[in-house]
């Protein structure tokens, strides 16, 4: 299998590109430690990967709890040693509505989430990551960070930093053995996807699964690209 020995960790597991990236590395041989906030999700999660011989851990966490994240990498530490594969998938959509009505509070929220909780990830776990043989990292971004639409300002500017943020971070090893990239999917059958477009046929889009094997690719031992944004090509 694809990972098999590899210690993975995926953000934002208890739905959605997360739930189908910790299964897909499951399903590849990798012990995957699932972080989300919500148990129930974490437990119907474990048990599918354990009916299918893989492995993982439940780590139930808001991970803007930065103090959090510095104990799970001292967890992980003290019993792995290492991370192999780092995925930050968990993200808000935050306020579709006019810039000049943004509530405070809620802009506050998703630049903890889509930005500020991932500088605390990549603080926590990049020494880990380097305790790897072939270390890789992907965050998951979105075309709203260039594309800047009407009424989209808050994902936008958070989707924005954080490429901003990733990048700067892939080009500081680039003479190392780690690689980091960005993967953009596009529209996904998610619920961010249903809360932004209503209306929208669900039928129409890919689902989590189909994205999947794209961020497997990019854990891969073989990638070399870093400090890239990787559509997934419909």
């Amino acid at each position: 299998m694809t990972f098999h020995g590899k210690l993975a960790l995926v953000t934002g597991a208890t739905r959605g590109l997360g739930w189908a990236v910790a299964e897909a590395l499951a399903a590849e041989g990798a012990h995957v430690l699932m972080v989300g906030r919500t148990q129930g999700a974490l437990e119907e999660l474990y048990d599918l990967i354990k009916k299918n011989n893989g492995e993982a851990t439940g780590v139930p966490m808001d991970i803007t709890d930065g103090d959090a994240l510095d104990r799970l990498g001292a967890s992980i530490a003290e019993r792995w040693g290492k991370l192999d594969l780092l995925v930050g998938n968990a993200g808000v959509l935050g306020p579709l509505t006019p810039v000049s009505h943004i509530n405070p509070k809620e802009m506050d929220k998703v630049l903890a989430v889509n930005v500020t909780a991932n500088a605390r990830l990549i603080r926590a776990m990049e020494p880990l990551l380097l305790q790897a043989d072939a270390p890789r990292a992907i965050f998951t971004t979105s075309g709203a960070a260039q594309k800047c639409r009407p009424f989209w300002g808050a994902y936008s500017t958070g989707k924005a930093a954080l490429d901003a943020l990733v990048k700067s971070w892939a080009h500081e090893h680039e003479n190392d053995e780690l690689r980091v990239n960005l993967l953009s999917p596009g529209p996904v059958r998610t619920g961010m996807r249903a809360q932004a477009m209503p209306g929208e046929d669900p039928d129409t889009l890919p689902t989590p699964a189909d994205i999947a094997p794209l961020f497997l690719e990019l854990l891969s031992e073989s990638e070399t690209r870093t400090g890239e944004i990787v559509e997934f090509e419909r």
